[in-house]
């Protein structure tokens, strides 16, 4: 017997078993049960179908990690919509493209983040624009409670299938713009059971939101941890003290967290020392880069928390591996730190291989480089609008396997350790950034002769951009424009944690005979103290 598998069915099973059960703390002190989740969902659903949208049509969601992302989220998608949340850290250029590329067209914004839509609404494509607090927004916008109170709670949900594209999330361009990564019901609801199992979810789990919902649906936790029937505590954004705090007063069971956010954690507790735990054990998932093993050991030793490390991208759920293989470590072994470290072994259906130039896979010695590549059914379905990488990205080294940019090595086991990167973006706290972006942003400079931009190492973020620049007038002694200069202009014409955060004036850049800036070399001397080329966030 086959099921259509649609993202509606997850708040559909929550309302109908756990109705009374309390599902949403929110962060303006309200608590909603999933019936009341699912009486707004409705009511939203509603409301957008009176102004006109229909299946397919695109509703962007620009809001930290409220509940009102949530109601938005499921009342999008219970119309057929598709659901295309926005990192709130972009700029107003950024979100001009990405509604445009999309077709937006409609828009909820967090009142915080409103004037960002507000000072490009009229070059975009969406006419319905709706924000939590109009009293503070400037401009024609719909307050989300009016709207839900003048709206019925019933709407007509049209026949989806488990093929149609449900969400876009936009990921950062490493050349060029923003790509639409769109994901349907069927790779949205297989990734969900996934983490599910992998992550270990269960009804009474207390779910803290640290990681953005905007991070592919939140790595698909708005849909699992939903499902599931747990227990959602929402934010409005990321402080170690009131991580500390909402674990002891909401006893969380659950949360994740880039490396840069267990360093904010550990810096947190080692000066106030905080009750790391409330009623209930506490896990904690954090992905990409490895955290180093100095927060490890804290995280678990000292805060009591057992930390995972799994790994993926937005273009494969996007989570396909995972550290959590416990009959490779003790867990009262200091060798456990080792294979922590890792990003692991692939998850539940999904294949996971490194492969070479030639697309052979490596031999498991530990040793040898080659590309991550992956297959499985949580990967997206195409790039939005953009046939030609969509091609690129599953049909570069081997054919049919989503080509993941990272270079890794293979133990023994099977388990995956990212080594460096193919792919020119950096990615700190969290966030990815692309060097080419900064690159061109830095030339239209006058003063900037030649730039190439890397990672280098910070202990607070894993990683930040540092651009090597060649200075207009030849001289890195005594150049034109100061590396302060450098930083605010990238400040001015980007989102904040783009910013160039160091500069290094030289003579020249290496390059290769053609001409081609090797930025391997740049890599390679920057992180020569360090244990691998990538960092640890």
């Amino acid at each position: 017997m086959k099921k259509p598998l649609l993202v509606t069915d997850f708040l559909d099973r929550a309302r109908d078993h756990y109705a009374d059960n309390e599902a949403v703390v929110a962060t303006t002190g309200e608590r909603f049960t999933y019936e009341q989740l699912g009486e707004r969902a409705d009511r939203f659903s509603a409301a957008l179908a009176a102004r006109g949208i229909e299946k397919g049509d695109r509703v962007a969601v620009l809001d930290p990690n409220t509940h009102y992302h949530l109601e938005a989220a499921y009342g999008t998608m219970q119309l057929g919509a598709i659901h295309t949340p926005l990192n709130y850290r972009l700029t107003p250029d950024d979100f001009s493209y990405i509604l445009d590329d999309a077709g937006v067209d409609a828009v909820y914004a967090d009142y915080e983040y409103a004037e960002k839509i507000e000072a490009i609404r009229d070059d975009v494509p969406a006419e319905t624009f709706m924000t939590n607090d109009p009293d503070v927004v400037a401009g024609d916008w719909e307050g989300f409670e009016a709207v839900l109170e003048a709206a019925p709670d019933t709407y007509e949900r049209p026949e989806m299938s488990e093929d149609e594209v449900i969400t876009i999330n936009y990921t950062s361009g490493t050349t060029g713009d923003p790509k639409g990564v769109c994901r349907t019901h069927r790779t949205e609801t297989i990734h969900a059971y996934l983490i599910s199992v992998h992550q270990r979810l269960s009804d009474d789990d207390i779910y803290l939101w640290t990681l953005p919902m905007f991070h592919v649906n939140g790595w698909g936790h708005i849909f699992a941890v939903t499902g599931i029937g747990a227990k959602h505590v929402c934010t409005r954004g990321v402080d170690a003290g009131d991580i500390f705090e909402a674990v002891q007063s909401e006893n969380v069971s659950y949360l994740c967290g880039a490396p840069t956010v267990l360093n904010m954690l550990v810096d947190y507790y080692d000066e106030h020392d905080p009750e790391p735990t409330g009623e209930n054990d506490v896990r904690i998932a954090t992905a990409g880069s490895a955290p180093p093993e100095a927060t490890i050991r804290t995280v678990e030793d000292e805060f009591g928390w057992y930390l995972k490390h799994v790994y993926g991208a937005t273009e494969t759920g996007p989570l396909i591996t995972t550290s959590d293989a416990r009959r490779h470590f003790d867990d009262d072994s200091s060798d456990r730190f080792v294979i922590k470290k890792r990003q692991g072994l692939e998850f539940l259906g999904t294949e996971v291989r490194v492969v070479d130039e030639d697309g052979n896979d490596v031999p498991r010695d530990d040793q040898t480089l080659g590309e991550v590549v992956v297959s499985g059914n949580q990967v997206m379905d195409r790039y939005w609008n953009k046939p030609e990488a969509t091609e690129e990205a599953f049909n570069d080294r081997i054919e049919g396997y989503y080509h993941m940019g990272d270079l890794a090595t293979v133990d023994e086991n099977g388990m995956i350790s990212i080594q460096d990167r193919k792919k020119d973006i950096i990615i700190s706290g969290g966030e990815n950034i692309s060097s080419i972006e900064l690159e061109d942003t830095l030339f239209e400079h006058e003063a900037v002769g030649d730039v190439a931009v890397i990672p280098a190492p910070s202990d607070r973020w894993g990683e930040t951009p540092k651009a090597f620049v060649v200075p207009a007038n030849g001289d890195p002694e005594d150049p034109p424009v100061s590396a302060d200069e450098l930083t605010a202009f990238t400040r001015d014409n980007l989102a904040d944690y783009k910013i160039v955060r160091e500069v290094e004036y030289v003579e020249a850049l290496p390059t290769t005979a053609t001409g081609k800036v090797q930025k391997y070399e740049l890599r390679k001397r920057e992180w020569e103290d360090e244990d691998q080329m990538i960092g640890q966030g």
